[in-house]
């Protein structure tokens, strides 16, 4: 398995790994995959990975600014997606590992998560790694009508930003 930087040309795998995460309605608020122009606008242009083996994509990570106030340029909001028939094989926490270190070469001081309660998997893969739980949005938003938690983690960079 290769972690490898994301291209253009992975979109339709990614996407179809995004839609499964949607389908799991305990993965992230978004009810549709949006088009490579508007995912693409919408995250940083650097961190973009995914896991491949034998020209298939496995999982994706990215990350998206959390503000377009300067003061947060350092931080970024992690979405990590594994496949389904590829989940509890390790690939979300190699995807992770590498994501930090990207990360942190890209000047990030910060990235952080928001999860829902239910998804056990990312919660634990984010702790295993690192992160730290730091507090819970209630009903922060709505999925498919229904008012959903988020529990919020992050990971401080011990590299960048501690001076």
């Amino acid at each position: 398995m290769l972690i490898r930087e994301m291209k253009a040309s992975d979109w339709e795998q990614v996407s179809q790994i995004y839609a499964e995460g949607i389908a799991t309605g305990f993965a992230t608020f978004e009810q549709e995959i949006p088009s490579y122009e508007n995912w693409n606008q919408a995250h940083l242009t650097q961190c973009r990975l995914v896991a491949e083996e034998s020209d298939n994509i496995l999982g994706w990570t990215a990350l998206s600014p959390v503000s377009s106030r300067c003061v947060y340029g350092g931080i970024g909001e992690i979405s990590v997606y594994i496949g389904a028939n590829n989940q509890g094989k390790g690939i979300g926490k190699l995807l992770l590992e590498r994501l930090i270190i990207e990360s942190e070469n890209a000047g990030l001081w910060t990235i952080q998560s928001g999860i829902f309660p239910e998804n056990k998997a990312s919660i634990h893969l984010h702790e295993k790694v690192g992160f730290r739980y730091i507090g819970k949005r209630e009903r922060v938003g709505k999925l498919h009508g229904q008012w959903k938690d988020n529990l919020l983690f992050e990971r401080r960079s011990k590299k960048v930003g501690t001076d």
